[in-house]
Order: C-alpha cells, then structure tokens, then sequence
C-alpha cells in the first residue's frame, strides 16, 4: 500500500487530501490538517514534503496512531486525531490531523477537520503495521 499525502498551504494552517492506494486502485481518502508551513521549524510548522517511513504506535496520550520516522531535524511527529490546527485551541505541534472533510467548526474563519476519530480509527484498521508516506 503507498499513502500520499497532497499538500495545500495556507496562511494559518496547511490542508491535505490524502488518498490509500492498493496498486492504481484507491482503497481509502479522507482530508489532513497540520500546522503552516514554518520552514520544519519544531513545534510551529507542518513537516517537509517527502517519503517517510511509518508504523502503527500507541501513544499514551493519543492512543492508537501512527509514528512518522526519521523527520529531517524533529522528533516525535505522530500522525494522531484532533481537530484544530489554528485558534484558540491547536491540537497538535507539528504532527498530521486526519478527518473526514473540512469545516469551521469553531467559526474563527479557519478550517478545521471533523470526524477525526473516526477517520483515525479507519485508518489504523486498513494500513499494515508499516508502510511509506509520500508527501506532496
């Protein structure tokens, strides 16, 4: 399986479509959330385009989620459920949110994801234990 992930940059937050292929078919798509592009810099920018290694991992404060490894100068970037990525309250710090679609739904003007429960659970259900990230 290869996930991609396809980047659109904002001011305040950078958005994704990330669609799961099995050979040229789609399996699986849903919408990502991070935080705007910073320059990598740790706790305050999405991580750079590229191909990253991922395994499933279990996070005491996340529960079920995915382990990015081996980002050029951070540590830790999961790939977890949340919903907010800018405003009053963020959920992550430099780590991928998934969702089903995008909305406002705190109405600062800003898109979040909604369903990320879900999608994570979904998610975690179809991907092997260990597969590539493609980042766009």
């Amino acid at each position: 399986m290869k996930v991609i992930i396809s980047r659109y940059y904002g001011k305040n937050e950078t958005l994704g479509s990330l669609f799961v292929f099995s050979g040229l078919k789609v399996e699986y798509r849903c919408k990502t959330i991070e935080l705007p592009n910073n320059g990598n810099q740790k706790y305050t920018s999405c991580i750079p385009e590229g191909v990253y290694d991922v395994e499933k991992y279990t996070s005491e404060k996340h529960g079920q989620c995915f382990h990015i490894l081996d980002v050029p100068n951070r540590s830790d970037i999961l790939f977890h459920s949340g919903n907010y990525a800018t405003g009053g309250k963020i959920d992550t710090k430099g780590c991928i949110l998934p969702g089903s679609c995008f909305a406002d739904i705190n109405e600062d003007d800003n898109l979040d994801v909604i369903e990320s429960k879900k999608t994570m659970t979904e998610l975690y259900a179809i991907l092997p234990d260990k597969f590539k990230l493609f980042i766009i």
